[in-house]
Protein backbone atom coordinates (compact mmCIF):
# COMPACT_ATOMS: atom_id res chain seq x y z
CA UNK A 1 0.00 0.00 0.00
CA UNK A 2 3.33 2.36 0.51
CA UNK A 3 3.83 1.88 -3.77
CA UNK A 4 -0.11 3.12 -3.79
CA UNK A 5 0.32 6.31 -1.97
CA UNK A 6 3.37 7.09 -3.47
CA UNK A 7 3.26 10.94 -4.86
CA UNK A 8 3.84 10.25 -8.12
CA UNK A 9 1.26 7.45 -8.54
CA UNK A 10 -1.31 9.53 -6.95
CA UNK A 11 -0.68 12.27 -9.23
CA UNK A 12 -0.95 10.24 -12.42
CA UNK A 13 -4.42 8.41 -10.38
CA UNK A 14 -5.67 11.97 -10.55
CA UNK A 15 -4.72 12.88 -13.62
CA UNK A 16 -6.70 9.43 -15.18
CA UNK A 17 -9.61 10.05 -13.12
CA UNK A 18 -9.98 13.77 -14.26
CA UNK A 19 -9.70 12.41 -17.72
CA UNK A 20 -12.13 9.89 -17.50
CA UNK A 21 -14.35 12.70 -16.08
CA UNK A 22 -17.64 10.56 -15.16
CA UNK A 23 -20.63 10.92 -12.80
CA UNK A 24 -20.93 11.42 -9.45
CA UNK A 25 -21.31 8.76 -6.76
CA UNK A 26 -23.80 8.43 -3.84
CA UNK A 27 -22.18 11.61 -1.90
CA UNK A 28 -22.88 14.01 -4.77
CA UNK A 29 -19.09 14.97 -5.33
CA UNK A 30 -17.77 15.72 -9.14
CA UNK A 31 -14.39 15.45 -10.54
CA UNK A 32 -13.82 19.24 -10.67
CA UNK A 33 -14.25 19.19 -6.46
CA UNK A 34 -12.00 15.89 -5.77
CA UNK A 35 -8.41 18.09 -6.25
CA UNK A 36 -9.83 20.38 -3.03
CA UNK A 37 -11.43 17.33 -1.04
CA UNK A 38 -8.01 15.60 -1.39
CA UNK A 39 -5.81 18.49 -0.16
CA UNK A 40 -8.13 18.27 2.66
CA UNK A 41 -9.05 15.14 4.09
CA UNK A 42 -5.99 13.10 2.13
CA UNK A 43 -4.03 12.68 5.27
CA UNK A 44 -6.80 10.55 6.79
CA UNK A 45 -7.36 8.93 4.26
CA UNK A 46 -3.61 7.63 3.31
CA UNK A 47 -3.69 7.01 7.07
CA UNK A 48 -6.64 4.28 6.85
CA UNK A 49 -4.98 2.90 3.80
CA UNK A 50 -1.87 1.96 5.55
CA UNK A 51 -3.67 1.04 8.26
CA UNK A 52 -5.92 -1.27 6.34
CA UNK A 53 -9.08 0.18 7.22
CA UNK A 54 -10.39 2.24 4.78
CA UNK A 55 -14.02 1.06 3.60
CA UNK A 56 -15.42 2.27 0.21
CA UNK A 57 -18.48 4.47 0.11
CA UNK A 58 -21.73 2.94 -1.00
CA UNK A 59 -22.06 3.13 -4.88
CA UNK A 60 -24.85 5.50 -6.71
CA UNK A 61 -27.60 2.64 -8.48
CA UNK A 62 -28.04 3.85 -11.64
CA UNK A 63 -30.75 1.51 -14.62
CA UNK A 64 -29.71 1.50 -17.91
CA UNK A 65 -32.14 0.44 -20.45
CA UNK A 66 -31.02 -2.54 -22.69
CA UNK A 67 -31.83 -1.99 -26.37
CA UNK A 68 -33.48 -5.96 -26.16
CA UNK A 69 -35.71 -4.55 -23.23
CA UNK A 70 -35.00 -4.41 -19.67
CA UNK A 71 -32.71 -2.78 -17.82
CA UNK A 72 -28.68 -3.14 -16.60
CA UNK A 73 -27.81 -1.87 -13.21
CA UNK A 74 -24.81 0.24 -12.65
CA UNK A 75 -23.22 0.86 -9.70
CA UNK A 76 -21.47 4.57 -9.82
CA UNK A 77 -18.07 4.47 -6.89
CA UNK A 78 -17.37 7.92 -5.25
CA UNK A 79 -14.82 10.11 -7.01
CA UNK A 80 -12.63 9.59 -4.41
CA UNK A 81 -13.39 5.55 -4.28
CA UNK A 82 -12.47 5.90 -8.02
CA UNK A 83 -9.28 7.39 -7.48
CA UNK A 84 -8.29 5.07 -4.88
CA UNK A 85 -9.02 2.05 -6.80
CA UNK A 86 -6.88 3.98 -9.78
CA UNK A 87 -4.08 3.91 -7.49
CA UNK A 88 -4.44 0.94 -6.84
CA UNK A 89 -4.82 -0.87 -10.45
CA UNK A 90 -1.19 1.34 -11.39
CA UNK A 91 0.20 -0.43 -8.36
CA UNK A 92 -1.19 -3.57 -9.15
CA UNK A 93 -1.58 -3.95 -13.26
CA UNK A 94 1.46 -4.06 -14.77
CA UNK A 95 2.61 -7.03 -11.72
CA UNK A 96 -0.75 -9.11 -12.59
CA UNK A 97 -1.03 -7.97 -16.51
CA UNK A 98 1.42 -10.30 -18.14
CA UNK A 99 0.04 -13.69 -15.83
CA UNK A 100 -2.90 -13.12 -17.87
CA UNK A 101 -3.68 -14.48 -20.91
CA UNK A 102 -4.08 -12.78 -24.13
CA UNK A 103 -6.93 -14.81 -25.41
CA UNK A 104 -9.93 -13.55 -23.30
Amino acid sequence: MERVCERANLQAALKRVRKNQGSAGIDGMTVGELPDHLRKHWPVVREQLLAGTYQPSPVRRHAIPKSGGGERELGIPTVVDRFIQQAILQVLGPRFDPTFSQYR
